[in-house]
């Protein structure tokens, strides 16, 4: 039985994914020295925090069973690539700590499932009264014939990570467009749902959430996406490219800023982030994604239950607007999850 006496855990482990093995939401598929190096911060940030005993585990073979030979007061799960890199086991990872009774950070398996979903997301929004944008879910087998009536409109998968199936093709302004988008989408992502939503032009936002219900939250300044540096020939999105691709525009040319919102404004979207991040299971972390729409409101677009954990990553610069250096929001990171779980057990 670990001791849940102390403040911050002795000892953790951290699961991230693994670099060995192919990764879809990387570019070529493959770990580049960008993402090594995002790693290798990570890695030093804990160890210069100097309060815990830290490991990483960065295989996937055998990962249960270092874990059980390790027995870490936490489990930081920082794997947000899935089980052997597979998006679709990012369930797992969560699954089988829970049938471990291993305590770790992050959203539990229902959280994950909901959030994965992006439709599922949307409906649940849309039903606490929160602003998104109009969509029209097309099932796989009927991608390649679907029918686009009102543009310009967005095509994305239903369930995909890291921007995957979102390209600078992915904004169509008619039929032609939207016809050869929806059938690379079903060559590519064959078995893959569609979202085909309406495009929003303005600003893009993101709302950062460190916390818990019944421990309160600390919302972060919001940040936004500056588009402004993008040649005109490209859309104002999020693709995959500025995820992945060091050589594109799409990650050169683009910038994250503080968001210029008005407090008030970014408390508003805040408590109604925080409603939907207990409405829909998660904890610990989240992040909320933004665009606005034509009439200046703000809309909804994804929910982010374990968001990326880079230094570089929209987490930490929020996390860096509010003053926090990198190894300050990853400790703040594993002591949220740890007064969680000392608040359920002592609850038990």
């Amino acid at each position: 039985m670990r001791s849940l006496t102390r403040p911050l855990p002795e000892r953790i482990a951290i699961i991230t994914g693994d670099p060995s093995l192919p990764d879809p939401t990387k570019h070529g598929q493959r770990y580049g020295p960008e993402e090594l190096a995002v790693h290798h911060r990570m890695d030093q940030a804990f160890a210069s925090l100097g309060k815990f005993e830290h490991t990483i585990i960065d295989r996937h073979a055998g990962l249960f069973d270092a874990l059980r030979d390790i027995d870490p007061d936490l489990v930081v799960n920082f794997c947000d690539t899935g089980l052997f890199n597979n998006p679709q086991y990012e369930i797992h990872i969560a699954t089988q700590l829970e049938a471990m009774g291993l305590p770790y950070t992050g959203a539990p398996p229902r959280g994950m499932l909901y959030c994965y979903d992006k439709q599922i997301v949307r409906l649940v929004a849309e039903a606490m009264g929160l602003a998104v944008p109009l969509e029209r879910f097309v099932p796989a087998p009927e991608v390649a014939g679907a029918s686009v009536v009102t543009f310009p409109a967005l095509i994305k998968p239903n369930t995909a990570d890291g921007s995957v199936g979102i390209t600078k093709d992915a904004v169509v302004n008619n039929a032609v467009q939207a016809r050869h988008y929806l059938g690379w989408i079903a060559a590519e992502l064959p078995g893959c749902d569609v979202l085909i939503q309406e495009y929003l032009p303005g600003a893009e936002y993101g709302l950062g959430l460190v916390g818990n219900p019944g421990g309160g939250f600390e919302q972060l300044p919001m940040l936004r996406v500056d588009f402004s540096g993008l040649p005109d020939s490209l859309p104002p999105i999020l693709s995959f490219e500025s995820k992945t691709d060091p050589a594109s525009p799409y990650w050169t040319d683009i910038a994250l800023v503080p968001a210029g919102l008005p407090g008030n404004r970014q408390q508003e979207l805040g408590a109604r982030c925080r409603a939907l991040f207990r409405r829909l299971g998660l904890r610990d972390y989240g992040r909320f994604d933004f665009r606005t729409a034509t009439d200046g409101t703000i809309k909804l677009m994804e929910v982010n239950p374990n968001p990326a954990w880079g230094y570089d990553a929209k987490l930490a610069l929020m996390a860096g607007f509010a003053g926090w250096s990198y190894a300050a929001l990853l400790e703040a990171l594993v002591a949220t999850a740890w007064a969680r779980i000392r608040r359920d057990a002592g609850a038990r």
